[in-house]
């Protein structure tokens, strides 16, 4: 998709409601006094395993989530983090990394030290093939419409390149910040012939202008500074990260 000619093929989407449109100063008193205390922490998402095209989304109702092809909303803040898993392990649940980092530049475990220069961050580092041993990852928070708190994504691998590429088009080329529209996330089925596996496709439907991009500046600055604190909190160390 080019976006020279965005007007005619960028769907447009009026309904989208930021969170500055629902604030409320009483709400947010009574918010604040019922959540102090609490450990909260953003749903998180997976890009789901086998080629399935549905993604997995956390609900009210902890045994039923629910369903959807789509992800809709704001990316407000993404950053890099890589993890090490023992081979064969990577993607058991139950497994913590060995080494991990939520930044993609500094990791803890073992080895630790210096992303850039670790050796199992290197390609050809796998016991087969010519993948690294880490994998890298990246996180999107993303806001969806009339919601106060980002869901968490986690990229794979795989996913990677089509995100690296659909930001440089939509978004670099204009000088713009990731935040300064909605964005459509879905997923396709890829067969590399010994392997099935899902990876995320992106796809543009609104761009903010005026009083909303300022909004969304708002609301995204906020965000990161949430999830400095957080990281702060854990010490730097991701104990469990999606892959």
């Amino acid at each position: 998709m080019t976006y020279n000619n965005e007007n005619a093929m960028m769907e447009t989407k009026k309904d989208f409601i930021l969170p500055a449109m629902v604030e409320d100063d009483c709400i947010s008193v009574d918010v604040s006094e019922d959540y102090e205390g609490l450990r909260l922490s953003f749903p998180r998402v997976k890009i789901p395993g086998g080629g399935s095209l549905q993604f997995e989304i956390p609900s009210d109702d902890p045994e039923n989530p629910d369903y959807t092809k789509y992800i809709e909303g704001v990316i407000l803040y993404n950053h890099d983090t890589c993890a090490y898993w023992p081979e064969g392990s990577e993607y058991d649940d139950n497994v913590t990394p060995l080494c991990s980092s939520v930044d993609g530049k500094t990791g803890y475990g073992a080895p630790g030290g210096v992303c850039a220069t670790c050796a199992l961050n290197q390609y050809g580092s796998v016991e087969k093939g010519k993948g690294k041993a880490c994998k890298n990852m990246r996180n999107l928070y993303i806001l969806r419409s009339g919601e106060h708190m980002p869901m968490l994504l986690s990229l794979p691998p795989t996913s990677l390149r089509p995100y690296s590429d659909f930001i440089t088009a939509a978004f670099a080329t204009r000088r713009r910040p990731i935040y300064s529209g909605v964005v459509q996330i879905g997923l396709k089925r890829v067969d590399n012939g010994s392997n099935t596996y899902s990876v995320a496709t992106f796809r543009l439907v609104q761009r903010f202008e005026g009083n909303d991009q300022s909004h969304e500046s708002t609301a995204c600055n906020g965000s990161r500074a949430r999830q400095q604190r957080a990281d702060l909190r854990c010490g730097g160390q991701q104990l469990s990260l999606d892959r």
